[in-house]
């Protein structure tokens, strides 16, 4: 059985498309070094959303 890791230990990357930092996820486990982007959204509008994301803090 595997050894269960905090949450502060995962691995970060930097998103491509909008600069914010994103953690490793479990699903990622097998491809996180082609892992480029934090969310489908970034992935699919990849000039869009750092607009998008600083679009949602305004309030």
């Amino acid at each position: 059985m595997a050894k269960m890791r905090k949450k502060g230990d995962l691995p970060e990357k930097i998103c491509a498309t909008c600069g914010r930092p994103f953690a490793w996820r479990k699903k990622w486990e097998k491809v996180w070094d082609e892992v480029r982007y934090c969310s489908d959204r970034c992935r699919d509008g990849r000039r869009t959303c750092h607009s998008a994301h600083t679009a949602e803090r305004k309030p």
